[in-house]
Order: structure tokens, then C-alpha cells, then sequence
């Protein structure tokens, strides 16, 4: 079952993982390997269907497929930051190449990950992102071939 926005805003020092990815297999994956490392996920289709559910500012990560047909996750950065949201985001793509990871450094990606994505670097990962409260840094990691399961 999905977490809803609602429930998990009555547990005011809970974290949120948002993941935003067009293909609903993906999703679910992620959603139950996150789930299983105790953290809360919201799932969406597409970087407009998040930017348009009410996102509450809280401390959250965006994990997103950075090549979409509609609502591209690497402008998700920028729009969040234009929303006056200070959410880091985690890109992943399938077509990960040097311009790609070139492109979401400097969208503002936080990481970058080619699927298949490691299980356990993506839950590092987020929990890293959830915990930090220094500045954002910039850095792009290129997963092993592990797919998640």
C-alpha cells in the first residue's frame, strides 16, 4: 500500500523519499526496496505530477528518472529551487553517459545513478541525503550493474 502524504504527516520527524519515474515496475521496486530500509515513500509518473501534488516542505529526497517523455526529472532540481524548496534530488538513468552526468551536475542533481541501480548504494544514498544538513555538494556515482529485486 502506498504511504499517503497525510499519514506520514502526522509523524512530524518523519522523513519522505519522493520517486518520480514514468515506468510503474520501477516504481514499485524502489518504493518496496526503500520501504524495507524504514523509509517512507510517495510514488509519481512524472516531474509535472509531482510539482503538482501540494509537495509539503519537510525533509524528503526526490530519487528520479532523469529521461521522461513528459515532466523530465532533471529539471527537477531547478523547479523545486524556484519553489523555494531545498529537497535533494537523486537522478538514475538507463542512458547514463559522461554528457549525461555532466548534465545532471549541472541541473543540481545531488547523485547520479545508472540503472540498474545497486539496492543498497540507492538506501545509502538517500539516507545520506536525508541526514545531511551541510550544503549541498554536487557529486555523480555511476552504480554497479546490480539490478534491485
Amino acid at each position: 500500500m502506498l504511504t499517503t502524504e497525510s499519514a506520514i504527516a502526522q509523524r512530524d520527524d518523519s522523513a519522505i523519499v519522493y520517486l518520480v519515474d514514468d515506468d510503474a515496475p520501477v516504481r514499485r521496486a524502489l518504493s518496496r526496496l526503500l520501504r524495507s530500509a524504514g523509509l517512507a515513500t510517495l510514488e509519481f509518473r512524472s516531474g509535472d505530477e509531482f510539482m503538482a501534488s501540494g509537495i509539503v516542505p519537510r525533509r524528503a529526497c526526490v530519487v528520479a528518472e532523469s529521461v521522461m517523455p513528459s515532466g523530465a526529472g532533471i529539471d527537477l532540481p531547478r523547479r523545486l529551487r524556484e519553489s523555494g524548496m531545498d529537497i535533494p534530488v537523486i537522478l538514475m538513468t538507463a542512458e547514463a553517459n559522461g554528457r549525461r552526468r555532466a548534465t545532471a551536475r549541472l541541473a543540481g542533481a545531488l547523485l547520479f545513478f545508472r540503472k540498474p541501480v545497486d539496492g543498497q548504494a540507492l538506501i545509502d544514498a538517500v539516507e545520506w541525503a536525508l541526514g545531511d544538513d551541510t550544503p549541498r555538494r554536487q557529486d555523480v556515482v555511476n552504480s554497479p550493474q546490480k539490478e534491485i529485486s
